[in-house]
């Protein structure tokens, strides 16, 4: 990627979407995580094209995204257990 600032990409994909886990730092030397979920979808004409979202993750907020993405991970695992 040309970005610069990008200092790690982890690619996952998984069936139709892909997603990409990216480390970046600011002018500042900053880090932060943008979170981009890419869907290739196919238009009336036939010609496909990617939607993507993007979210942007800061050094603040790691620990607690972290702690909420660990808690709903536990909870779908009881889920499935019962």
């Amino acid at each position: 990627m040309s970005d610069q600032n990008e200092l790690y990409s982890k690619v996952v994909r998984a069936g139709k979407r892909t997603y990409f886990f990216d480390i970046k730092s600011t002018k500042g030397n900053d880090l932060y995580i943008t979170l981009t979920e890419s869907k290739k979808t196919f238009g009336e004409d036939g010609v496909d094209n990617y939607q993507k979202h993007k979210i942007f993750l800061y050094k603040e907020d790691f620990e607690k995204f972290k702690e909420g993405l660990d808690d709903v991970l536990q909870k779908i695992e009881e889920l499935k257990n019962r």
